[in-house]
């Protein structure tokens, strides 16, 4: 497994880290290893496939993946 880090903008407060980690937990083909303010880490056999649903899924939960 490969793991890869997405900054995420818009988070403040644990709740923030909540909201991200319950619509991540969701993504099939991934592990999610850290989620805190301002930032995702999650491992993937296929992470460039695994990078856009990661993404919706941060979208989902109200915030915004960074560039």
């Amino acid at each position: 497994m490969h793991e890869r880090e997405i900054r995420v903008e818009g988070m403040t407060c644990q709740h923030c880290i909540m909201a991200v980690k319950k619509e991540l937990d969701k993504v099939p083909g991934i592990t999610v290893k850290v989620v805190r303010v301002g930032a995702v880490v999650y491992a993937s056999d296929d992470v460039d496939r695994a990078d856009a649903r990661v993404r919706d899924a941060i979208t989902a939960a109200g915030y915004t993946p960074a560039p």
